[in-house]
């Protein structure tokens, strides 16, 4: 087992640039002597869930990122749109933190509290670097000077209809007070193609019978969003953003804040949406 799993990881080796591997390899984490964080992250076996995103970054979704530049070194939030059905939004996000950002980040995910009930997905996710979505394993990653990735409409971004595409639905306002506490930056992310890479509607009563925060629909075959459309994702960086205040304030306070987040989001789609010549290319 120990030879075959040894084999794995010089082929996954293989399929990046020695450049690449050096920067990866390189990449600060809070890792004990066996190679794992507290949360289960191990750097060699990300190398995997990489070069998945580097086959979705490159050849698949085809991303083109804007402004990736923009985000700070250190702690930060990356807040973004949530869309598609299934969240290969996420995977783009973390594909450009890793290609196009000099030199790259291991992006932390916030994930739904229901995936680490999931045999086998929760172990993978967790050596991958992705954590359950709880408010004290997000500090603990600020603290370490992480990049985590939050999207705000949670579920119902994700499973909103096509009709509704690339209109947002409301915030959360968690992000926000996890900010103000810990200092953290805030980055705005854009993301246009995945609206269009799984046009579903999201069948309610069969998501509330399963337990489950959707349940996408396709209307032809073979129904169920089993792998998207190959969309062109268009990636959108804004500057960061930085906010005082306390992070036990009333909701109406947070509100305000959160709607400057939004609304810079919002208006970075439609600024994505303009230069856009076509949904595939």
């Amino acid at each position: 087992m120990g030879l075959l799993k040894d084999r794995l990881h010089r082929w996954v080796d293989a399929q990046f640039s020695p450049e690449f591997l050096e920067k990866f390899r390189a990449l600060p984490t809070h890792q004990n002597e066996y190679g794992y964080d507290s949360f289960g992250f191990h750097r060699e076996e990300a190398k995997i869930a990489a070069l998945l995103a580097q086959f979705f970054h490159r050849d698949y979704f085809r991303v083109e990122s804007h402004g990736v530049a923009e985000v700070p070194a250190g702690r930060v939030l990356l807040i973004a749109n949530h869309s598609g059905q299934l969240p290969y939004d996420g995977i783009a996000i973390a594909g450009a933190m890793l290609f196009d950002h000099d030199p790259p980040r291991v992006v932390r995910a916030m994930v739904e509290k229901l995936i680490p009930s999931i045999p086998f997905l929760s172990y993978l996710l967790a050596r991958w670097g992705q954590i359950t979505g709880t408010p004290e394993n997000c500090i603990r990653l600020l603290h370490d000077g992480e990049a985590i990735l939050v999207f705000p409409e949670g579920s119902r971004g994700i499973s909103k209809p096509f009709t509704r595409r690339y209109q947002m639905t409301d915030f959360g306002l968690g992000f926000m007070r996890l900010a103000l506490e810990t200092k953290t930056p805030i980055v705005p992310v854009a993301v246009i193609g995945a609206e269009e890479q799984l046009p579903a509607f999201n069948m309610k009563p069969l998501a509330r019978l399963l337990d489950l925060p959707a349940f996408p629909v396709l209307p032809i075959p073979p129904f169920l969003p089993l792998f998207p459309f190959p969309t062109k994702y268009r990636i959108y960086f804004g500057e960061p953003l930085q906010f005082e205040g306390d992070s036990d304030d009333e909701d109406e306070e947070i509100a305000e804040k959160v709607k400057v987040v939004r609304n810079r989001i919002q208006s970075m789609i439609q600024v994505g949406l303009e230069e856009r010549k076509h949904i595939f290319w």
